[in-house]
Protein backbone atom coordinates (compact mmCIF):
# COMPACT_ATOMS: atom_id res chain seq x y z
CA UNK A 1 0.00 0.00 0.00
CA UNK A 2 3.01 2.32 0.26
CA UNK A 3 2.74 3.24 -3.44
CA UNK A 4 -0.80 4.57 -3.06
CA UNK A 5 -2.34 7.82 -1.85
CA UNK A 6 -4.57 7.48 1.18
CA UNK A 7 -6.09 8.93 4.31
CA UNK A 8 -6.08 6.79 7.47
CA UNK A 9 -7.56 7.49 10.88
CA UNK A 10 -7.33 5.85 14.28
CA UNK A 11 -9.92 6.77 16.90
CA UNK A 12 -9.97 3.34 18.56
CA UNK A 13 -8.06 4.41 21.68
CA UNK A 14 -7.94 7.51 23.86
CA UNK A 15 -5.59 9.10 21.31
CA UNK A 16 -6.28 10.42 17.81
CA UNK A 17 -4.11 9.70 14.77
CA UNK A 18 -4.72 11.09 11.30
CA UNK A 19 -2.34 10.08 8.52
CA UNK A 20 -2.44 11.42 4.96
CA UNK A 21 -0.11 10.29 2.16
CA UNK A 22 0.33 11.66 -1.36
CA UNK A 23 3.25 10.34 -3.35
CA UNK A 24 6.32 10.74 -1.16
CA UNK A 25 4.65 13.32 1.11
CA UNK A 26 3.18 12.29 4.45
CA UNK A 27 1.26 14.35 7.01
CA UNK A 28 0.77 12.89 10.49
CA UNK A 29 -1.41 14.56 13.10
CA UNK A 30 -1.48 13.03 16.58
CA UNK A 31 -3.34 14.23 19.66
CA UNK A 32 -2.95 12.52 23.03
CA UNK A 33 -5.75 11.81 25.47
CA UNK A 34 -8.64 13.26 23.48
CA UNK A 35 -11.13 10.39 23.56
CA UNK A 36 -13.98 12.58 24.77
CA UNK A 37 -13.56 14.92 21.81
CA UNK A 38 -12.90 12.55 18.90
CA UNK A 39 -16.16 13.45 17.21
CA UNK A 40 -15.43 17.17 17.54
CA UNK A 41 -11.73 17.09 16.65
CA UNK A 42 -11.51 14.49 13.89
CA UNK A 43 -12.74 16.39 10.84
CA UNK A 44 -10.56 19.41 11.58
CA UNK A 45 -7.47 17.19 11.88
CA UNK A 46 -8.36 15.43 8.63
CA UNK A 47 -8.65 18.76 6.86
CA UNK A 48 -5.30 19.95 8.26
CA UNK A 49 -3.47 16.75 7.27
CA UNK A 50 -4.86 16.68 3.75
CA UNK A 51 -4.25 20.41 3.23
CA UNK A 52 -0.64 20.06 4.41
CA UNK A 53 0.22 17.79 1.47
CA UNK A 54 -2.41 19.14 -0.96
CA UNK A 55 -4.29 15.85 -1.00
CA UNK A 56 -7.92 15.80 -2.13
CA UNK A 57 -10.41 12.98 -1.53
CA UNK A 58 -10.51 12.34 -5.29
CA UNK A 59 -6.75 11.69 -5.27
CA UNK A 60 -6.98 9.05 -2.54
CA UNK A 61 -6.76 5.46 -3.67
CA UNK A 62 -8.47 4.39 -0.46
CA UNK A 63 -9.54 5.48 3.01
CA UNK A 64 -8.68 3.52 6.13
CA UNK A 65 -9.79 3.29 9.75
CA UNK A 66 -8.65 1.22 12.71
CA UNK A 67 -11.59 -1.09 13.34
CA UNK A 68 -10.74 -2.21 16.87
CA UNK A 69 -10.76 -3.64 19.35
CA UNK A 70 -10.79 -0.64 21.64
CA UNK A 71 -13.20 2.16 22.48
CA UNK A 72 -16.64 1.17 21.17
CA UNK A 73 -17.62 4.79 20.54
CA UNK A 74 -14.25 5.71 19.04
CA UNK A 75 -14.32 2.76 16.66
CA UNK A 76 -17.76 3.74 15.39
CA UNK A 77 -16.64 7.34 14.84
CA UNK A 78 -13.58 6.30 12.84
CA UNK A 79 -15.38 3.75 10.68
CA UNK A 80 -18.31 6.06 9.95
CA UNK A 81 -15.95 8.86 8.93
CA UNK A 82 -13.85 6.67 6.64
CA UNK A 83 -16.96 5.16 5.04
CA UNK A 84 -18.50 8.58 4.48
CA UNK A 85 -15.35 9.93 2.81
CA UNK A 86 -15.00 6.81 0.66
CA UNK A 87 -18.61 6.91 -0.42
CA UNK A 88 -18.42 10.59 -1.30
CA UNK A 89 -15.26 10.11 -3.36
CA UNK A 90 -16.23 6.75 -4.86
CA UNK A 91 -13.18 5.05 -3.35
CA UNK A 92 -12.35 1.79 -1.59
CA UNK A 93 -11.74 1.10 2.11
CA UNK A 94 -9.02 -0.67 4.07
CA UNK A 95 -9.68 -2.13 7.52
CA UNK A 96 -6.73 -2.07 9.92
CA UNK A 97 -7.06 -3.66 13.36
CA UNK A 98 -5.40 -2.65 16.60
CA UNK A 99 -3.51 -5.95 16.39
CA UNK A 100 -2.21 -4.98 12.95
CA UNK A 101 -0.81 -1.80 14.50
CA UNK A 102 1.20 -3.91 16.91
CA UNK A 103 2.06 -7.00 14.85
CA UNK A 104 3.53 -5.07 11.93
CA UNK A 105 5.73 -3.01 14.25
CA UNK A 106 7.23 -5.86 16.29
CA UNK A 107 10.51 -7.50 15.32
CA UNK A 108 10.32 -10.78 17.26
CA UNK A 109 8.46 -13.80 15.87
CA UNK A 110 6.71 -15.11 19.00
CA UNK A 111 4.67 -12.65 21.07
CA UNK A 112 1.30 -11.62 22.40
CA UNK A 113 -0.31 -8.35 21.27
CA UNK A 114 -2.72 -6.77 23.75
CA UNK A 115 -5.18 -3.91 24.00
CA UNK A 116 -6.52 -2.84 27.38
CA UNK A 117 -10.13 -3.98 27.91
CA UNK A 118 -10.31 -2.47 31.44
CA UNK A 119 -11.04 -4.16 34.76
CA UNK A 120 -7.91 -6.32 34.60
CA UNK A 121 -8.77 -7.84 31.22
CA UNK A 122 -7.28 -7.53 27.75
CA UNK A 123 -8.05 -8.12 24.12
CA UNK A 124 -5.22 -10.39 23.02
CA UNK A 125 -3.83 -12.17 19.98
CA UNK A 126 -0.88 -14.57 19.93
CA UNK A 127 1.65 -14.77 17.11
CA UNK A 128 4.22 -17.51 16.51
CA UNK A 129 6.74 -17.47 13.70
CA UNK A 130 5.08 -14.30 12.51
CA UNK A 131 1.65 -15.92 12.09
CA UNK A 132 -1.42 -15.38 14.27
CA UNK A 133 -2.06 -18.69 16.06
CA UNK A 134 -4.62 -17.43 18.59
CA UNK A 135 -7.27 -15.20 17.10
CA UNK A 136 -8.33 -12.10 19.05
CA UNK A 137 -9.91 -13.08 22.35
CA UNK A 138 -10.77 -11.68 25.78
CA UNK A 139 -8.24 -12.66 28.45
CA UNK A 140 -7.57 -11.93 32.11
CA UNK A 141 -4.25 -10.55 33.33
CA UNK A 142 -3.39 -13.98 34.72
CA UNK A 143 -4.10 -15.67 31.40
CA UNK A 144 -1.88 -13.20 29.52
CA UNK A 145 0.96 -13.64 32.02
CA UNK A 146 0.65 -17.43 31.87
CA UNK A 147 1.41 -17.38 28.15
CA UNK A 148 5.06 -16.73 29.07
CA UNK A 149 5.58 -14.69 25.92
CA UNK A 150 6.84 -11.17 25.24
CA UNK A 151 3.80 -8.90 25.42
CA UNK A 152 3.39 -5.73 23.35
CA UNK A 153 0.84 -2.94 23.46
CA UNK A 154 0.60 0.83 23.18
CA UNK A 155 -0.84 1.66 26.61
CA UNK A 156 0.59 1.79 30.14
CA UNK A 157 -0.07 -1.78 31.27
CA UNK A 158 1.13 -3.79 34.24
CA UNK A 159 1.91 -7.13 32.59
CA UNK A 160 4.89 -9.46 32.71
CA UNK A 161 7.43 -9.14 29.89
CA UNK A 162 5.58 -6.05 28.63
CA UNK A 163 6.86 -3.51 26.11
CA UNK A 164 4.95 -0.34 25.29
CA UNK A 165 5.17 0.87 21.69
CA UNK A 166 4.66 4.49 20.60
CA UNK A 167 1.13 4.51 19.16
CA UNK A 168 1.88 7.69 17.22
CA UNK A 169 4.20 5.79 14.88
CA UNK A 170 2.30 2.54 14.37
CA UNK A 171 -0.30 3.37 11.72
CA UNK A 172 1.88 3.99 8.66
CA UNK A 173 3.99 0.79 8.90
CA UNK A 174 0.84 -1.27 9.45
CA UNK A 175 -0.92 0.15 6.40
CA UNK A 176 2.16 -0.40 4.24
CA UNK A 177 2.52 -4.01 5.41
CA UNK A 178 -1.04 -5.29 5.67
CA UNK A 179 -2.06 -7.53 2.78
CA UNK A 180 -5.81 -7.30 3.31
CA UNK A 181 -7.66 -6.39 0.10
CA UNK A 182 -9.42 -3.07 -0.40
CA UNK A 183 -13.20 -3.39 -0.04
CA UNK A 184 -16.44 -1.46 -0.37
CA UNK A 185 -17.25 -1.79 3.33
CA UNK A 186 -15.52 -2.23 6.69
CA UNK A 187 -16.95 -3.20 10.06
CA UNK A 188 -15.88 -3.07 13.69
CA UNK A 189 -13.81 -5.83 15.26
CA UNK A 190 -15.66 -6.55 18.49
CA UNK A 191 -13.99 -9.23 20.60
CA UNK A 192 -16.78 -8.99 23.17
CA UNK A 193 -20.06 -7.16 23.60
CA UNK A 194 -20.14 -3.61 24.93
CA UNK A 195 -20.86 -3.06 28.62
CA UNK A 196 -24.34 -1.80 27.76
CA UNK A 197 -25.09 -4.90 25.67
CA UNK A 198 -23.77 -7.22 28.38
CA UNK A 199 -26.01 -5.48 30.91
CA UNK A 200 -29.18 -6.16 28.97
CA UNK A 201 -31.48 -8.86 30.20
Amino acid sequence: MNNKNFLAIDTSSRHLTVLAKKGEKIALNFIKDCALSHSVTLMGEIDKAMSEINLTPAECDFFSAVTGPGSFTGIRIGIATAKGLAMGAGKKLLAVTAFDLLAYNIQCLNFCAVVDAAHGHYYAAVYKNGECVLNPCYMSEEEVNNLNLPVFGYEDLNLNNYTKLDVKNLLYPAICAVERPLTDDISALYVRKSQAEEGRK
